[in-house]
């Protein structure tokens, strides 16, 4: 395979966008892209990989990129004809629209593709059907909704809760709450582990103009907060967002053609490693993670041990600790002392959701993944303020999406290596 290198991001800020139509919101990030790669426009782009998760909400339920791209290509910011992919992981989704765009680099399809995600979960009144709780549900699997419901009801009782007990929660943050009690329990840590590693984020996004959240919270301000799924309070889970980000993939050909700043800037693909949920998992064998980061990481041809920081989905503050130990950064079992110690947060040995991560920066589904890219490339760029990580060389991104069984049901683990 060729090699692939990002040579322009882009992201919105994250929060509520009620004016703005997901058009308008990407429109922004072309343009972005577009300066970030030193062009006029991007109509040299062969292949747009188009991710977006709710936009059957707005009435849109098929053909999106085409629909929402249409704009921009008429106002000759994307060539005419050029190829729409259109993709859906739930909160993978823009994860999966990356891989998308880097395999078609990779394999000689393209020498420049682009990857966008977008997502408007403020539904207000403009959205025609459904309601926020609806379209989440919609990320689980439906077809056999009684076998997910059964499993989560029997593992809620071993760590003594009642699943389904309350209506107006997300069932993610239901499902996210028994596997951190499972995995609370079988560790012995507590519940100051999460609040240290949720202010710590929360602090990150108070240094990322593009965060939902811009405020500092301490651990104690973060256990005082409204209880929504035990054990997690309001801070530790990811709100509903709106938003759209986009990463511009190049060839190693194109890029040698280009002028030494752009070069300097690249950020090379190392790996990326994909694995699959499956209800086989029991709660003490690893998650889907495991797989894909070892598949990332066999790829790219490094160790976690090269690693020098990480973006991972904490859709909820236990991700940190679970995600850490499935990708092998740490023994399983030892995040949580790694997150008391300090050493995921500034001036420590492994810098974790530097952005603020989901649960301050935001969390517009469909833009989600690429949010996590756009954060490791400013990183690796040595571009990322009063939140850079000093020598940061390799950077892990850890995306999961829906649920299947007491797991996501996919995961995509993506490596980047600066070029510096």
């Amino acid at each position: 395979m060729r090699d692939a290198y990002i040579v322009a991001v882009a992201s919105t800020n994250f929060g509520r966008h009620l004016d703005r139509s997901h058009s308008d919101l990407v429109s922004s990030v072309v343009d972005e892209l577009a300066a970030d790669a030193k062009l006029e426009d991007l109509t040299l782009a062969e292949q747009i990989w188009f991710g977006s998760s709710f936009l059957d909400a707005w009435g849109q339920p098929n053909v999106r990129g085409q629909a929402v791209l249409a704009p921009l290509v008429e106002s000759g910011k994307l060539a005419n004809r050029v190829p729409i992919v259109n993709v859906e992981a739930a909160c993978a989704t823009s994860a999966s629209a990356l891989h998308g765009a880097v395999t078609s680099v990779r394999a000689g399809e393209s020498e420049v593709a682009v990857a966008l995600g977008v997502e408007k979960m403020h539904l207000g009144e403009r959205a025609p059907a459904g309601t926020i709780l609806d379209l989440l549900a919609g990320c689980a699997e439906r077809l056999d909704k009684g076998r997910l419901e059964s499993m989560y009801a029997a593992a809620s009782a071993d760590v003594g809760r009642t699943w389904g007990a309350n209506p107006d929660v997300s069932m993610f943050m239901e499902t996210y709450a028994v596997q951190a009690c499972l995995h609370m329990a079988r560790y012995g840590v507590g519940v100051e582990a999460l609040a240290t590693i949720c202010a710590k984020t929360h602090n990150y996004a108070a240094e990322n103009p593009l965060a939902q959240y811009q405020f500092t919270l301490t651990p104690e301000q973060v256990l005082q907060d409204r209880m929504v799924a035990t054990p997690f309070t309001r801070s530790m889970c990811a709100p509903i967002s709106d938003g759209a980000t986009g990463v511009m993939v190049f060839s190693a050909e194109w890029l040698a053609r280009q002028d030494p700043d752009l070069r300097r800037r690249a950020v090379r693909v190392a790996g990326i490693g994909i694995a699959s949920g499956s209800y086989t998992r029991n709660p003490s064998e690893p998650t889907l993670s495991r797989y894909a980061g070892r598949r990332a990481f066999a790829q790219a041809g490094l160790r976690p041990d090269q690693v020098d920081l990480v973006e991972v989905h904490d859709a909820t503050s236990y991700a940190e600790i679970l995600q850490l130990e499935m990708l092998e950064l740490c023994p399983e079992g030892a995040a949580a002392k790694l997150a008391l110690d300090g050493e995921t947060g500034p001036g420590g040995s492994l810098p974790v959701n530097t952005s603020g991560g989901l649960v301050a920066k935001g969390h517009p589904v469909g833009a989600t993944g690429l949010s996590m890219i756009y954060e490791l490339t400013k990183q690796l760029r040595h571009e990322a303020g009063s939140r850079q990580v000093p020598d940061a060389r390799v950077g892990l991104a850890e995306n999961g999406g829906g649920v299947l069984g007491l797991e996501e049901a996919t995961c995509f683990v993506t490596l980047l290596e600066g070029t510096r």
